[in-house]
């Protein structure tokens, strides 16, 4: 039988602005909340931060924004990206970010594919907005132009840039925006309503926009916090908390943790435009942080680098790690150097698929956490551990871990067969994720051994092997191709092996084991990618005449290479948990 949580909690039916501000007019706090952490003179607080969403979202209606159109941001990390979030859903719309690293190609599928009718861009990547929507016809006329946001909290913003309108524009005056409305709603079946396409790659594929309902967003936050709260003096904690936001808020993690649940309990947050380890550490020391949401290159760097001895990190008192999974040794050693003993790494497991989180720890629970397991279930949800078949498996054998909850997707957007392939018509999600439940007295921890998906996490970030091989398969000189993921020193990364063309040579005649083909293919590949998709793994020419192994129907044994991959460069097991 599937088993529970240990609790359950109800969830009340309200719309996600509601929940976050509780209506368009309540009292709510005017000291900083949203804090630039390069210029902390510029922030906003609870009230601002619903007033200013309200001109947006009034503003957008008054453009022509209608309910379920979807707006799309192309930016980094400013204390009005939440804004924007809040705003767009406030109009009765749908949220969707994109990585600010993307080229046109990549930010041009997910315009398309979203059919997002009004594209935010950041000034710093505009011309790569525009090549993206010239590349599929979308209009300039709505295209604007976003910078940090002071200008826009000042109220003397420029009137425009290369012709395109700014951000200003569409915020309604003060004055009218005083009396909007958002819609709220009365019944769980109006919370069905999708209010952020969050993109993932889900088990395969290229990206997909993951339909994030009402429902799903306020579940996943209540979850979150009704762990939390089982901390002993909980509430005293709250009022002495300082955040830092560097995890990027187009991704789920970032922006469930800083958009909306931090803001939620009051809980100051200082906002990095762009990440800096360095600057973490000054920020940390500047303002006193005291909790951290990690993912594991940047545990593993506290741990590691030099630079963080010329730092005080002390009023730091717990952190999370996430979107992908830390080593047991690496959480250990997190706990010595920079818990020093105190307090305690604690992981978490979760997809996009899933809002954010589904696993967890009870915070009064010591003696289980470094023993490799990533927690155990959130309220209100359910897990199994199923075989190849889908039949239940016994506690402490290994399978696919399936999770249902009030927090699991609608679906992808407007792909009902891949919805059907991830998603069981009773509501359970295959995560893909290899896992076993093991009890221990009345709790059912749950560890991730293994993973059935073949997407690579580089620092926090999927990459699908077969969006790279379709690319590489473009380049004149390949004539096969697949991707894995190797671990190098504690990351994991893309690495290619490739079988080139007959009688392919590189510029200077020299043969495919001796030429500087692999770092042209490289560098040809990198032009078309973010960074975080580039092949820092390597490139391998595959000479044997086997070619890239595969099974008889042709599918790409991935185990092998990965096996191969880790033989040749790695240094460690290649694992996934996904966000």
């Amino acid at each position: 039988m599937p088993w529970k949580s240990r609790w359950t909690l109800p969830i009340e039916p309200q719309s996600l602005p509601s929940y976050l501000f509780t209506s368009p007019t309540a009292p709510l706090d005017d000291e900083p909340l949203l804090i630039d952490a390069e210029s902390p003179e510029h922030y906003l607080t609870q009230h601002t931060y619903r007033e200013w969403s309200k001109r947006f979202a009034l503003g957008l209606q008054q453009a022509g924004f209608k309910p379920g159109d979807r707006l799309l941001l192309y930016s980094g990390n400013t204390i009005l990206f939440p804004v924007i979030l809040m705003g767009t859903i406030m109009a009765g719309g749908i949220f969707t970010g994109a990585n600010p690293t993307y080229v046109a190609r990549e930010l041009a599928y997910q315009l398309k594919d979203s059919g997002a009718t009004f594209l935010i861009t950041a000034e710093s990547s505009l011309q790569t907005a525009l090549d993206a929507a010239d590349s599929i016809g979308f209009s300039r006329d709505s295209i604007y132009v976003s910078d940090e946001g002071f200008s826009t909290l000042r109220g003397d913003p420029p009137k425009g840039v290369r012709g395109l309108t700014h951000f200003y524009k569409l915020l309604a005056p003060a004055d009218s925006a005083a009396t909007f409305t958002w819609e709220d709603f009365s019944s769980h079946s109006e919370m069905d309503r999708t209010a952020v396409l969050n993109y993932s790659s889900g088990t395969t594929g290229v990206p997909k926009g993951v339909e994030i309902t009402h429902m799903n967003y306020i579940s996943n936050c209540l979850q979150t916090e009704y762990m939390a709260a089982l901390t002993p003096d909980y509430s005293t904690l709250v009022k002495q908390a300082r955040g830092l936001s560097f995890l990027p808020m187009y991704h789920a993690y970032g922006q469930t943790h800083h958009c909306v649940s931090a803001a939620k309990k009051g809980i100051p947050v200082y906002v990095m435009r762009k990440f800096d380890f360095v600057s973490m550490l000054k920020y940390i020391e500047r303002y006193r942080i005291t909790s951290l949401t990690l993912v594991p290159p940047i545990a593993v760097a506290l741990t590691k680098r030099p630079e963080v001895k010329d730092y005080d990190i002390s009023s730091v008192t717990s952190a999370g790690c996430g979107a992908a999974p830390l080593g047991r040794e690496s959480a250990q050693e997190f706990d010595r150097k920079v818990a020093k003993g105190g307090w305690m790494l604690r992981q978490g497991w979760g997809m996009t698929e899933i809002t954010c989180s589904a696993i967890g720890w009870d915070p009064r629970i010591v003696s289980e956490v470094t023993s490799g397991a990533v927690g155990e279930l959130n309220p209100n949800i359910e897990g199994m551990i199923v075989d190849e078949e889908g039949r239940e498996v016994k506690s402490e054998e290994r399978g696919e871990f399936w999770v249902r909850g009030p927090n699991v997707m609608k679906g992808y957007w407007r792909k009902p067969e891949a919805t059907a392939e991830t998603k069981t018509a009773d509501g359970w999600l295959k995560t893909g994720d290899i896992a076993y439940m093991s009890r221990e007295e009345d709790t059912a921890l749950i560890y991730i051994v293994d993973r059935k998906k073949e997407l690579i996490k580089v620092k926090g970030n999927q990459v699908a092997p077969a969006e790279l091989e379709s690319l590489l398969l473009d380049h004149p000189a390949v004539q096969d191709a697949a991707v894995v993921g190797v671990v190098i020193n504690g990351e994991e990364l893309p690495r290619a092996y490739l079988v080139l063309q007959p009688g392919q040579q590189d510029q200077d005649g020299n043969s495919p084991a001796s030429s500087s083909l692999p770092k042209t293919i490289a560098a040809w590949l990198a032009e078309r990618v973010a960074p975080h998709k580039r092949l820092a793994g390597g490139v391998v020419i595959v000479t044997d005449a086997a070619g890239i192994p595969k099974n008889p129907s042709g599918k790409i044994l991935r185990k092998l290479l990965r096996e191969r991959a880790k033989e040749e460069v790695g240094d460690g097991p290649v694992r996934e948990s996904r966000l």
